[in-house]
């Protein structure tokens, strides 16, 4: 790719998803090496509580209170970059939702909100962020799974979701980049599973307390990729051996791929009842302003 893509203390940064895991470790790590940063998210007092640290330290950044599938509240998260920084350099669509539970057991209302989140979120940030990513190039990041590719049991809407991300990325890259030739880098960020607070944050049907199995990488060496995608024009990302290794194998041998998808259903819940069966599906976390677990080896499926 031609695009040319400006250092990190010479941009403006949008990150959704910012007030916990991968976003907020993002968030930091950006504001860290000089990037002004927008922070967006639905729990708008964590985010007020973070952006205050990071000013505290020297950071450049303002928080912005957002339901990614609303997209008039998106459009206010790019008019808070504009009113602030007057451009905005790379978007990060981050933000996502999961549900623990089978999929002939999920309401249509639950995975419809999860589509709202995980798809339309994304939808809706990379088409709010466009506009002004031409206008002077720049970087558009939306982080997708290993489950775009491969898929894993008791989060299969999930998977589903991650999917159409792939999808919805791979469409439009090729329309902005090969057709419009536009300055714009378009990235798809696939993550293993990851530390975070994922588990307490998903909707869950089980009967126990959820968990992701391991092996899990940690949130900073995400958060390192989608920077790195940031100065550097990237198509794709795998982070974490295990995100190759799945998606490899749901390609070249699907039956296996399916075999060992099958044997990580006993490997995603605690021996102990729910502690938040609602979670943060339908409303924000209180889990906010945590990068990593909150619970045991609890993780995140790659947000």
């Amino acid at each position: 790719m031609s695009t040319k893509l400006k250092p990190l203390d010479q941009q403006v940064i949008v990150i959704t998803g910012a007030s916990s895991g991968i976003g907020l470790a993002t968030a930091e790590t950006a504001v860290r090496k000089g990037a002004k940063v927008v922070l967006a998210a639905r729990s708008e007092q964590a985010l007020k509580d973070i952006t205050e640290l990071l000013r505290k330290d020297g950071g450049d950044a303002i928080p912005v209170a957002c339901d990614v599938a609303n997209r008039d509240q998106v459009e206010r998260v790019a008019k808070a970059a504009i009113d602030r920084f007057g451009r905005i350099d790379t978007w990060v669509n981050d933000a996502g939702a999961s549900i623990y539970g089978r999929l002939d057991e999920v309401t249509e209302e639950d995975s419809r909100r999860l589509f709202d989140t995980n798809f339309w979120g994304v939808v809706n940030g990379s088409l709010v962020a466009l506009p002004y990513l031409k206008l002077q190039g720049g970087a558009l990041i939306n982080i997708g799974s290993e489950v775009s590719e491969a898929v894993v049991p008791l989060l299969g809407m999930y998977s589903a979701s991650k999917h159409a991300v792939k999808g919805f990325t791979d469409a439009l890259r090729v329309e902005i980049e090969t057709l419009d030739k536009a300055p714009i880098s378009i990235t798809l960020i696939q993550p293993t599973a990851v530390d975070t607070p994922f588990p307490q944050h998903g909707k869950n049907y089980m009967e126990q307390e959820p968990k992701l199995p391991t092996p899990m990488i940690e949130a900073q060496q995400v958060a390192d990729a989608i920077l790195e995608a940031a100065v550097t024009p990237t198509r794709n990302k795998k982070v974490g051996v295990m995100a190759t290794v799945n998606t490899l194998l749901a390609k070249i041998v699907p039956s296996l791929g399916q075999w060992m998808a099958s044997k990580q259903a006993t490997r995603m819940q605690y021996d102990e009842p729910p502690r938040n069966p609602d979670g943060a599906l339908h409303q924000p976390s209180e889990a906010s302003h945590v990068v990593g677990q909150t619970h045991g080896t609890g993780g995140h499926m790659a947000k």
